[in-house]
């Protein structure tokens, strides 16, 4: 059965932003080459002004955030919820909660309200106590009023099953595994200076910037460290001022060419994984793709994905010991190998893509035949 499904929560395709961007791209894209008809909500100000991407009917609302900040995510995701009422699809995806869930009350009634539960978004140590607060209702919303759920996390999963006894879906990001033009950049900077540490992360709080280069610049290596991150906010400017006396600590800025992005993974000596809150990363899963060898902060969102093939560090100290003591020899050529492995077989967009497709047909089927039982316990 080829169902029309709409795509609300982000900022829009092709992705300009960030993790929800990202997935939304290919899912959709993916769905419609599966013969379904998939609409995907793009604010009014994105950089792409078609009406079609690849197939899938791009919907242009107006996002006031340009011009009153934050408080503008909720009026567009309002306007997108609206529109979404006039449609009629069989399916509604919302991807994320902060600033729609409270628009809960108005969500299509007879459409099927999947809702991609995010990554535990109160725990991000850049928001207020009331933020935080704000963002835990927002949550609650989120199960109240999603008739299904998808985490891209196993820990996630685990989470909303304590706290609010509903069954998500577990079906995480997803990677592409290293293309010719990505193969061809990685040989012809295999030999410029491939001898440096690299992280690439947001400059925020909860991706412990601060804690892996503090480690370094406690160490005693000889290596450069290259951080790729834009550095124009708050806390990327005190970063940048706290190391600054650091030669080795080589700030470059946002990089957006992919390309150049995996070939840097790829020829680094070892990659930082920082991020501890919001599930499973793409960036991480491009690292694991790009064949890079990993040291990633120590929880549970980075477990799941990486097991025991990477370094795991909870503070500066731990850092300056995995610096000054990884090798790369056959234990750590097995680690990458064993993360490639993963892509190939678990994170492979493919089969993210399928397994979109058959959680979205089975919530439509079972809310069609009113076979699951009331309270929105969702499927497994």
């Amino acid at each position: 059965m080829k169902l029309k499904i709409a795509i609300l929560g982000t900022r829009g395709i092709p992705n300009h932003y960030g993790g929800f961007e990202h997935i939304s791209e290919y899912v959709s894209a993916g769905l419609v080459q599966r013969g379904h008809s998939v609409s995907v909500y793009n604010s009014h100000n994105h950089p792409y002004q078609e009406d079609t991407w690849n197939g899938v009917d791009i919907v242009h609302c107006y996002d006031p955030e340009y011009a009153i900040g934050a408080a503008g995510q909720f009026v567009y995701d309002f306007n997108c919820i609206m529109d979404a009422r006039r449609k009629k699809f069989d399916v509604v995806l919302i991807m994320g909660y902060t600033s729609s869930s409270v628009w809960g009350l108005l969500y299509p009634q007879k459409s099927v309200i999947i809702t991609n539960m995010d990554g535990l978004e109160w725990k991000r140590s850049k928001y207020s106590k009331k933020v935080q607060q704000f963002l835990k209702f927002a949550e609650k919303l989120a199960v109240k009023y999603s008739d299904y759920y998808i985490s891209d996390s196993v820990a996630i999963k685990s989470y909303l099953g304590e706290k609010y006894e509903i069954d998500s879906k577990y079906i995480p990001y997803g990677a592409d595994l290293i293309g010719d033009e990505e193969r061809g950049e990685q040989q012809r900077n295999a030999n410029v200076n491939p001898d440096y540490f690299l992280l690439m992360a947001r400059m925020e709080p909860e991706n412990n910037i601060e804690t892996i280069l503090e480690g370094f610049n406690s160490s005693n290596s000889d290596k450069n460290f290259k951080v790729i991150g834009d550095t124009g906010n708050r806390f990327g400017k005190f970063i940048t001022n706290k190391f600054n006396n650091d030669e080795r600590i080589q700030f470059q800025g946002p990089i957006f060419d992919n390309v150049r992005v995996r070939a840097m993974q790829n020829n680094s000596y070892l990659y930082f994984h920082g991020h501890s809150v919001g599930g499973t990363n793409p960036s991480l899963l491009e690292a694991m793709a790009s064949e890079a060898l990993i040291a990633a902060h120590n929880n549970p969102f980075n477990q799941a994905v990486l097991t025991n093939d990477a370094f795991y560090f909870s503070d500066a100290g731990e850092v300056k010991h995995i610096v000054e003591t990884v090798q790369r020899q056959a234990h750590e050529t097995a680690m990458v190998k064993n993360n490639l492995y993963k892509i190939q077989n678990q994170f492979n967009w493919e089969k993210i893509i399928d397994q979109y497709e058959e959680y979205i047909l089975d919530c439509f089927y079972h809310s069609r035949l009113n076979t699951v039982v009331s309270g929105h316990t969702g499927l497994s």
